[in-house]
């Protein structure tokens, strides 16, 4: 059987009639050579919010290495939505113009551009991760950062500025225009950036959301802000186009957001025109205490897919061919999304081919090598 981007190899049996991995996937009008794409993975290498070199080669390399799907790491709506000053940025409209080349490449390598709509919210302006990720003063190139509720992250860092209903509005629009400015990058899909501590995550965990508002107290009002943005977001997404959401499907602190919520939640932007949820966990608190272990999170995609009736990703160390398959082959989850693995390895896809006795075919300048 012919894949878009691999062969099986006559006369091998495999098991199975099809390798389901990489079997095409269509959502909406894109159709995806195969079911595994590259996670959004921050890179910390930005200029005043502009791709650099690293961007294009670090994502380029895992197009031409057979991923299906390409999402850009979490990228600020505004400058104050930056997890630091090395982020990616598109709240203005040169920062789109410079994101055309790569997502050009991307799609001529045959894999489909996404980019990830963020706004950190009160886990904003922190050193990158390799010099400590420790909150930078404002005296020192820092901002003051803002959340649903006046709370920091950890003892001792600024206290956010609480957002007031017209900020929140505010925010909304810059989701929308960061979204425009996506679709005349040429990217192909959106997720919105739920998950993780971010900002609305922050809205939808009542261990951060204090407020006594409509956008605080019960989970119908904690859901309001995600739920506006991405309406927001959709309005202007072409119908045509995919949209995804991340969500921390628990947050593995008692008292904290659920995996019950999750499926509320996912219900109700499946009826907002959401067409993936992206299944990850956590980075609300630091007192989570996480059960980790291949595949930890694979559990969420599949119960949330099952009640709540949407397509799923799943995420978190999957790192096999065979464990990807399984995933996608059970039903678990309709794609899987590769971070670390991506990471150690660009070429994963083409080397997933081969573990599952299916031809990769790469990229002609690299034919020689397979």
């Amino acid at each position: 059987m012919e894949h878009a981007f691999f062969r099986l190899n006559p006369g091998v049996w495999t098991g199975y009639l099809t390798v389901m991995l990489l079997e095409p996937l269509k959502i909406r009008e894109i159709a995806f050579r195969n079911r595994i794409g590259v996670s959004p993975m921050c890179q910390y290498s930005a200029q005043d919010g502009y791709i650099t070199d690293w961007h294009l080669i670090h994502l380029g390399s895992r197009a031409a290495g057979g991923a299906g799907l390409v999402f850009m790491e979490a990228t600020a709506v505004e400058p104050e939505g930056r997890i630091s000053p090395w982020d990616t940025g598109i709240w203005d409209d040169d920062q789109a113009l410079a994101l055309e080349r790569l997502t050009e490449f991307i799609r001529s390598q045959g894999a489909a551009p996404g980019i990830q709509l963020a706004h950190a919210g009160r886990k904003a302006s922190v050193q990158r991760p390799w010099d400590g990720g420790k909150a930078i003063p404002e005296r020192e190139g820092g901002w003051r950062t803002v959340a649903p509720s006046p709370i920091p992250f950890n003892p001792g860092d600024p206290e956010p500025i609480e957002l007031d209903s017209y900020d929140i509005r505010a925010l909304t629009r810059r989701f929308a225009e960061g979204a425009r400015r996506a679709l005349d990058a040429g990217f192909q899909v959106v997720e919105i950036h739920g998950a993780h501590g971010y900002l609305i995550n922050q809205f939808l965990s009542p261990l951060t959301n204090h407020r006594t508002d409509e956008y605080g107290g019960t989970l119908e009002n904690r859901m309001r802000f995600a739920l506006e943005v991405t309406e927001a977001v959709r309005a202007i997404w072409p119908e045509q186009f995919p949209l995804f959401f991340r969500i921390s499907a628990t947050e593995w602190v008692e008292g904290g957001w659920t995996v019950d919520d999750s499926v509320v939640l996912a219900r109700e932007l499946k009826s907002r025109g959401v067409d993936v949820v992206d299944c990850s966990s956590g980075g609300n608190s630091p007192h989570q205490k996480i059960a980790t272990g291949p595949g930890y999170q694979v559990p969420f995609a599949e119960r949330i897919r099952r009640e709540a009736g949407i397509a799923t990703a799943a995420v978190g160390m999957i790192t096999t061919a065979p464990q990807a398959e399984e995933i996608v082959r059970e039903g678990r989850a309709d794609l899987v999304l590769l971070a670390r693995q991506f990471l150690r390895d660009p070429y994963f896809p083409l080397h997933a081919a081969r573990e599952l006795e299916a031809a990769p075919a790469p990229p002609v300048q690299y034919a020689r090598a397979f």
